[in-house]
This record gives structure tokens, sequence and C-alpha cells, in this order.
């Protein structure tokens, strides 16, 4: 069969939010790769620099729509009227709108009723990375009143109103599936690696790139001397900011020269809780702050850690979402220990590419990072190399592609 033409809607732009960036692109990229002609169709409000701008990446064409001024209800309707002529006049066999909420999930319903009206023949895909409904974002997000009706109501509404849906997390899946979405409209398609777009790391079965002269470069720039290092890479969403601080406290028991490593910056200045709670603690002066760095030097940034620790605390947020943080320190072939919940089960597999323990035990997490750390280098190198191999063997976007393919109904 020749390629399809398919048309990516999304609910913002490529910044600052994760989504299009860490899905949708390297998504698309895949599907350009085996000749589908794919472009991401963006409102982006949230970098408004790139409204009215149109580029080529990775073989995907992006278009960012103009905006129009922020007139209450008015200008929501003209974005997703934009998003949806674009996305007809690029004339596609697919529509795959990312998120069943906000500006996506709007155009997806457009785009529904324009087939029931004969408009388009189009086949409608959902995509869909987090969970909104009750235990969701809606509880946690500054919506407004009117906001969480609404997002309440678009998320089941889009989700049992398509051709196909495709889940980030085996949690997405169960919970689609009970909305009533039929076993064979359902696709679990996780976020994957592409060393185009994600830290690239160690070859499998080879070493970092990374030498030890600049390791060794990187931790005097942090401060880090040659104390082992603890690496916290996040935003702060997934875990209590008290967590990682207990967590450190036990482990400088028994290595009282340890660091731990902030790396990344919180939604709403979660940074600031986490410093406090370490002051709070008697361990402010082991923890040094990097804040957000550029994914250029996050390589060269993990290469001057030890161990890293990911906290994930036992939510249904947490459990629905499929971490691309932990995904770029296996990349990386970082060795890491983190809480058994959700998708880290699927990527870990525990005691050989890395180390589960279990959900918001700290004294786990605490000396499975002692054994790591007081153990010899070549048993934590051999740890992360395996993570390497398992991110790139088992969750290559080159991989995961051939289900989109299959949500699109397409069969080579």
């Amino acid at each position: 069969m020749t390629g399809l033409r398919i048309a990516m809607i999304g609910p913002f732009g490529l910044r600052p939010k994760g989504t299009m960036a860490a899905r949708a692109l390297p998504m698309a990229g895949a599907l350009a790769a085996r000749g589908h002609a794919v472009t991401l169709i963006l409102p982006p409000w949230s970098c408004p620099e790139d409204a009215g701008h149109t580029w080529e990446q990775y073989g995907v064409t992006v278009q960012n729509i103009t905006l129009p001024r922020p007139v209450p209800l008015a200008a929501h309707a003209i974005v997703t009227a934009r998003l949806v002529r674009q996305a007809l006049d690029w004339r596609p066999d697919v529509i795959h709108c990312f998120k069943p909420k906000a500006y996506a999930g709007l155009a997806a319903w457009v785009v529904f009723w324009l087939r029931r009206a004969g408009r388009s023949q189009a086949r409608l895909v959902i995509d869909t990375d987090d969970w909104e409904g009750p235990g969701g974002w809606n509880e946690v997000e500054d919506y407004s009143w009117a906001q969480r009706r609404f997002f309440a109501w678009q998320e089941p509404w889009g989700l049992t109103h398509c051709d196909a849906v495709t889940v980030a997390s085996r949690a997405l899946e169960t919970l689609v599936w009970g909305l009533g979405v039929p076993r064979e409209h359902l696709f679990y398609v996780p976020n994957g690696f592409s060393p185009m777009f994600r830290v690239a790391g160690p070859e499998p079965g080879g070493n970092s790139t990374i030498g030890q002269g600049d390791r060794l470069k990187v931790r005097r720039e942090l401060g880090l001397g040659e104390a082992p290092v603890l690496l916290l890479y996040t935003r702060f969403v997934e875990f209590r900011p008290e967590r990682p601080v207990a967590v450190l406290r036990q482990v400088l028991q028994q290595l009282p020269e340890t660091r731990l490593l902030v790396v990344g910056q919180g939604l709403h200045g979660e940074e600031a809780e986490l410093l406090c709670a370490a002051e709070m603690a008697g361990v402010r002066d082991h923890v040094v702050e990097a804040g957000w760095i550029p994914a250029e030097t996050l390589e060269r940034v993990f290469a001057a850690c030890d161990v890293a620790i990911y906290p994930f605390d036992d939510t249904l947020i947490n459990r629905a979402k499929c971490a691309v943080k932990l995904i770029d320190l296996m990349a990386a072939g970082v060795p890491v220990v983190a809480d058994a919940v959700g998708q880290n089960v699927e990527f870990i597999q525990s005691g050989h590419s890395g180390i589960l323990v279990p959900p918001g035990d700290v004294d786990a997490m605490a000396a499975a990072v002692l054994g790591l750390l007081r153990g010899p280098a070549v048993a934590r190198a051999s740890l992360g190399q395996a993570a390497a191999r398992r991110v790139r063997e088992t969750f290559a976007w080159e991989r995961l592609v051939f289900e989109v393919e299959r949500a699109y109904g397409h069969h080579v």
C-alpha cells in the first residue's frame, strides 16, 4: 500500500509542555520514515512567538496556526476552526488528535460532525497520554469550575466518538476500555525512544560517549567534587518533595559525602519546597540544584551521576502516565531506582535494567541506592547498559510505529 496522509492536531505548541514534542513529533517522525506524509498542526498559545510559522523537522511539516486576539469564547472558536481548516486542507487520510480535551478535543468534535455530514472521509483517531477525569488532572490543575466541568465531559465524549484510540499506558488502556470503547479499537502505544529526539546515551552493549575527563569537568562545574552523586531528574509533580529528601537522609547515614543533584524545575515552584524540606532535615548542604538544563546538555550531566532515583507516588495520575524522563534516564545508561508504579513496571525489569521498589517505601529505595553506590562501578555500568538496550530495542519508536499504523487501519 502507498503511504498515508496524516494530520496530527495538538492542544498546544511544541513548547514548553511536553506532549507534542516528546510524543507526537517522534511518532510523526517514525511515520515519515515509513513513507507516510505527516503534518503537525498546533495552536501555539503556550509559545506565541511560533504563531504563523511553518517548518520541516525530521521529515514532518510543523504548522503553527496564527492566533486570534484573546476575546473570550470567540477566540476558542476561531482557534478550533483554524486547526480543523488546516487539517482538512491537508486532505488527510487520518486525523490524529492528541488529547481528547481543550483545542484538540474541540477539533475532534468538529471533525466528527463534519464526517457525519459527509464533509470529510478521514479516519478520526484520538491519543490520550494522561487521565483528566476523577482522580486525574482535573483535580490537580488550577482550572476554573467551568473548565473542570467541560473537560470532564470532553474526555469521555472524545474517546468514545472516534474510530480508534491510542493510549500511552496500560492504566489508560483499562480506563478507556471501561468507557465502553471496543477492545479492537484500542491501541497501546507507550512513549518511546528515538535518538533524534531524546538523550542518546550509550549504544547497546557499548560504552557512553562521555569520557572520564568530561565527567570530572561536569562535576567540577556543578560543585559535586568526587562524592557519590544521586540524581533526581524531575518536574516535581510525581511525588511529595519530602520523599527524595528522606531517601538522601538515610543514604547519608552510611555514605556521608553523598550529593543529591536536582535537575529540572517544578510547574509551580516545587523545587523551593524540596529545598525547604532539605533544610528542615539538616541535609541542605548535600543538595545541588541545577535547575532546567537544555536537552543537548543532559547526557553530559547524566554521565556525571552514579545512580538516579525516580520517586513515583501511587496515584491514578502516575499510573496513567508514561514518563518520558524515565526513558531519558534509561537511554542515557543511568542506573535507576524507581517506585513500582504504572509504566515504570513496563519499562524496568527489576534487577536487570533498573531496580523497582514498593511504592512509597523510603527504606527500600534508600537500601537499593546504597547497594548500588557501595557496590562495584562495573555493576552499575552493567545495569545502565541493560537499561539503554531495553529502551532502544523494546521501546524504539521505529518498532512502536507499527501499532500506530494499525490504529490508522493501515496494513502493509
